[in-house]
C-alpha cells in the first residue's frame, strides 16, 4: 500500500466524519427529572406560550394538580406522557388542562382525521393489488402452457 492510497483512505474517512448527521432532540440538562424526583411526583413541564415559544420547567404534582403562574392546573395520570423514561406534561399556557393523548385520539376518531382507518384501507388495497398480480401470473402460465403443448403437438403431428 503506497502513500497515495493511504492519503485517499484518510481523505475518505475525514469526509465520512464531516457528513452532517441530524441532531437528536435532547431535553435541557437541568430540566430532566431524576429517579429521586420521580418518586416525589416531579415531572418535566413543556409550556407552550401564546406566541409559540416553549419553556421547560420541573414541577411537582400534588393531589393530581399543580400550580403554574398562580393558576391551578390538572395533573392526573392521563395527562402525563413519557419520553425516554422522563415524565412529561405538555401544557398550553391558555388552558387549565394539559394535552391529553386519549382525548385527542377520541377527537380524531369523531372528526374522521384518524389515520387508523387509512392504515386498514391501505393494507386491504395492497392485498387486493397483490392478489390481482397473482391472477395475472397464473393466467400467463396457462397461456404459456397451452402454447408449449401446441408446439409439441405440432412437432409430433408434423413429423418433425
Amino acid at each position: 500500500m503506497g502513500i497515495h492510497e493511504r492519503l485517499e483512505n484518510i481523505e475518505k474517512i475525514l469526509e465520512d466524519k464531516n457528513e452532517e448527521k441530524p441532531k437528536k432532540f435532547k431535553l435541557p440538562f437541568f430540566k430532566k427529572v431524576s429517579a429521586g424526583k420521580k418518586r416525589k411526583n416531579y415531572v418535566t413541564l413543556l409550556k407552550i406560550n401564546e406566541n409559540g415559544g416553549i419553556d421547560f420547567k420541573k414541577i411537582q404534582i400534588s393531589e393530581q394538580a399543580f400550580i403554574e403562574e398562580g393558576i391551578p392546573r390538572i395533573g392526573s395520570a392521563e395527562y402525563i406522557l413519557h419520553w425516554k423514561k422522563n415524565p412529561f406534561i405538555i401544557l398550553p399556557s391558555w388552558s387549565t388542562k394539559p394535552f391529553s393523548p386519549s382525548e385527542q385520539y377520541e377527537k380524531s376518531l369523531n372528526d374522521g382525521s384518524n389515520t387508523k382507518g387509512y392504515k386498514i384501507l391501505m393494507s386491504k388495497m395492497l392485498s387486493e393489488q397483490v392478489g390481482a398480480k397473482k391472477q395475472m401470473g397464473s393466467m400467463i402460465k396457462w397461456i404459456l402452457g397451452i402454447g408449449l403443448v401446441g408446439i409439441v403437438a405440432y412437432a409430433f403431428l408434423g413429423g418433425g
